[in-house]
């Protein structure tokens, strides 16, 4: 009886782990290959993550695409990746048809990102609540002078990293309120030509994640932050300077900086193999660290305020 028990039991885990005889698999939690993918507005958290992850496993080879949040999740449906890094969890639709293949993926939070606003270093308007956010985007406020009479500044426009993008659509479901998108908006390809049109257009707002100018560390990231000026963003009543936050950890910790969203690692690889093993790693104390260093908020460790920019 108890052999004929431990046969089931094998027999399970060989299932549940997804084992195919006819398609053996060559990969470990830290060893081998697969490929994955992150939202492209997390592209420096997803790559300190995976240059210190092989720094420490030499076997492992994690291939990464970086790709707007359409195409992230449509690649995670298609079987094209077996992790994703994303802004948002599945949604009905998505789980249905994991349900219908019989696939459980499984999801990990990591971080909170902060949605950062950034504008021209010559702008000195850097203070915005909540309440004007949704006025710009809804097209109720299309110029500066109507946030400050004295602005010499003339129209605005706002600039996303592209349509299929994951701060597009925090903006549409947390902002525009069913609005239709106002003629002044529009979207460019990446968050690194976000940051470009915002250097060189003196009327110019954009969104980007806090990652791409918080590594005090990286300077790619250093040089972003000194092309731009972060705005001060407070909730719909805020009213003196000192109820307006910058995207810092401590604030985004407290939600005393609005502007926030989750971090989530969704894998369907259904074993323990290299997928699981990085998801492991980002989740993990090392892993932690390294969101931490990125200017954003850790799933699990504490927080203290530095102010970089």
């Amino acid at each position: 009886m108890v052999k004929y028990l431990n046969v089931i039991l094998i027999s399970w885990l060989i299932v549940s782990c997804g084992y195919n005889p006819d398609k053996p698999y060559n990969d470990t939690p830290t060893s081998g290959k697969v490929n994955i993918a992150a939202d492209e507005t997390l592209m420096p958290l997803a790559r300190a993550q995976l240059d210190t992850f092989h720094g420490l496993y030499s076997y492992s080879a994690i291939s990464m695409q970086y790709l707007s949040e359409s195409d992230l999740f449509k690649a995670l449906l298609n079987d094209s990746v077996k992790v994703i890094m994303a802004t948002r969890r599945l949604n009905k639709a998505e789980v249905d048809y994991f349900k219908s293949r019989n696939l459980i993926p499984i999801v990990t939070k990591v971080a909170i990102d902060a949605i950062t606003v950034i504008l021209n270093k010559e702008n000195p308007d850097s203070l915005l609540n909540i309440t004007q956010l949704k006025k710009i985007l809804q097209g109720e406020i299309s110029s500066w002078k109507q946030l400050n009479k004295e602005s010499r500044l003339n129209d605005i426009s706002f600039v996303f990293d592209n349509n299929g993008s994951s701060t597009f659509r925090y903006m549409q479901d947390s902002l525009m309120e069913g609005h239709a998108i106002p003629s002044n908006c529009f979207a460019v390809k990446s968050c690194a030509d976000v940051i470009d049109y915002i250097e060189k257009n003196k009327n110019a707002m954009g969104v980007i994640g806090v990652s791409w100018i918080s590594d005090q560390d990286d300077a790619t990231a250093m040089k972003f932050l000194s092309r731009i000026k972060v705005a001060e963003i407070g909730n719909e009543n805020a009213v003196g300077s000192n109820e307006y936050f910058k995207p810092y950890q401590a604030y985004i910790s407290l939600k005393q900086y609005p502007l926030i969203r989750e971090v989530y690692m969704i894998s369907r690889e259904g074993r323990a193999g290299l997928g699981t093993g990085f998801v492991s790693f980002v989740a993990g104390d090392q892993g932690q660290r390294i969101v931490r260093l990125m200017g954003m908020l850790p799933a699990t460790m504490p927080v203290r305020i530095v102010k970089s920019y």
